[in-house]
């Protein structure tokens, strides 16, 4: 139902318009809202301005629907928020130096604070540690606004779930919302807004708990596939092949969940979030060392796959150095052109420092600035390879014609398990 039906509506503020907060912007208003995008960033929004999205759950068909009702409008200028009901801050927050890096909320805090008015609610959906809408972001909108939390203004926290590339499996509106707020009022009106949006809503009695709910689904896939990553380092050495021996084990109905071994964990939660943890953790006098011992064996994980690359090469007589190396996909994750702590990007540097010849095809990343890359075709690249390594299996991609098409080849993914002739390729 749109909320025009049930005269709703609602001038909502998405502060952040990466993976994010577009999507929610645009189901804001298609849903019946009035939203306004924001970002710093001058370059997104002459893109979204012209109804390009660079987001891949969110087509650009939708973005030009949204832009032409004009229920949707992307600004730059920070005195167009003004006068909103609802804002949603959906900005990053980075490590740096293994230390959570909040400063991009508490900018969009000082900005939204100046023009927060009597009534109306911020929510904050980036991940961060238990307390910080409490105890930094409701401060500072205090602060700017000259406003009381929970007498002038509402506030609460509710994490993004968003699962970039898998959009078809888990939608974004079907995907549970967990909502919370500084208070009772908060909290209605913050599930009152997200009951608009999603399916179904969690509410929770605290920002507290929604701050940890989060972490503590990001660090138990975390974990997990640190271990099972650690499980494929002990498999070669005993000549086990990893992925057989998981898809026994994943026969078992109870007691077991599945999870691959890869080249390492990428993208803005997973090789992030689980240190916000640790830092909060270690302010207390308590290490969490299950999370800290899976941070090592992910930041291990594309050495590891070097040496086995390394090792590939020494069987047919070659040295990483000169060889020609075709690294078939740069995204941390299929069907997205998202290269955030992807594993690729460290391979290809560990590989360079010992003087392989690197190449790379990607249909979802024209380019890798930093590197001095961009993705060649993927014929031309495999003709001249010695080795092909799949980094990301991207749909689309005859993964089996690739790894046929080149003398020496090795899996991270699994993929080749499908494959008619699985001696082709060596796996991880």
């Amino acid at each position: 139902m749109l909320l025009t039906q049930i005269g709703v509506v609602m001038d909502v503020v998405v502060a952040g318009q990466g993976y994010v907060g577009l999507p929610l912007a645009v189901r804001a208003a298609e849903v019946g809202h009035r939203v306004v995008g924001y970002d710093v960033n001058p370059d997104r929004i002459k893109r979204l301005t012209a109804g390009d999205s660079y987001v891949e759950d969110v087509a650009s068909s939708r973005l030009r629907a949204v832009l032409d009702t004009g229920a949707y409008s992307a600004t730059a200028d920070a005195d167009a928020l003004a006068g909103f009901d609802i804002a949603v801050i959906t900005v990053p927050t980075p490590l740096r130096d293994g230390v959570p890096d909040l400063t991009y909320i508490e900018s969009c805090a000082r900005t939204l604070g100046g023009r927060l008015r009597p009534g109306a609610t911020v929510v904050l959906e980036s991940t961060t540690y238990p307390g910080t809408t409490e105890e930094l972001l409701v401060p500072i909108l205090e602060k700017a606004s000259g406003l009381k939390a929970g007498v002038d203004f509402l506030a609460g926290f509710s994490p993004e779930r968003i699962a970039p590339g898998n959009n078809k499996r888990w939608s974004f509106d079907g995907t549970p919302k967990v909502v919370s707020g500084i208070d009772a009022r908060s909290l209605d009106a913050i599930k009152g807004f997200y009951d608009g949006i999603f399916q179904t809503t969690v509410p929770v009695s605290g920002p507290k708990v929604a701050e940890m709910a989060k972490l503590i689904e990001n660090v138990f896939r975390f974990v997990n596939i640190s271990l099972v990553n650690e499980m494929a380092m002990l498999a070669a050495p005993l000549g086990v092949n990893i992925w057989e021996a998981i898809d026994a084990a994943a026969t078992k109905p109870f007691g077991f969940m599945r999870f691959d071994p890869g080249p390492g964990m990428g993208g803005h939660c997973l090789p992030v979030d689980p240190f916000y943890l640790a830092f909060k953790a270690r302010e207390h006098d308590f290490y969490p060392e299950f999370v800290e011992l899976a941070g090592k064996v992910n930041q291990a994980q594309p050495e590891f796959c070097v040496q086995r690359i390394e090792r590939a090469l020494n069987k047919f007589g070659k040295p990483v150095k000169g060889s020609k190396i075709l690294i078939l996909g740069a995204s941390y994750k299929p069907g997205i052109g998202d290269t955030r702590e992807s594993p690729a990007l460290r391979i290809i540097a560990l590989l360079r420092d010992l003087g392989a010849e690197i190449s790379y095809h990607d249909p979802f990343v024209p380019e890798l600035p930093d590197q001095g890359l961009k993705s060649v075709d993927l014929d031309e690249g495999l003709a001249a390879a010695d080795l092909l390594a799949i980094v990301t299996a991207h749909p689309g991609v005859d993964h089996e014609a690739a790894v046929k098409a080149v003398p020496l080849a090795i899996d991270f993914r699994g993929i080749s398990r499908k494959f008619d002739d699985p001696d082709d390729v060596e796996r991880l």
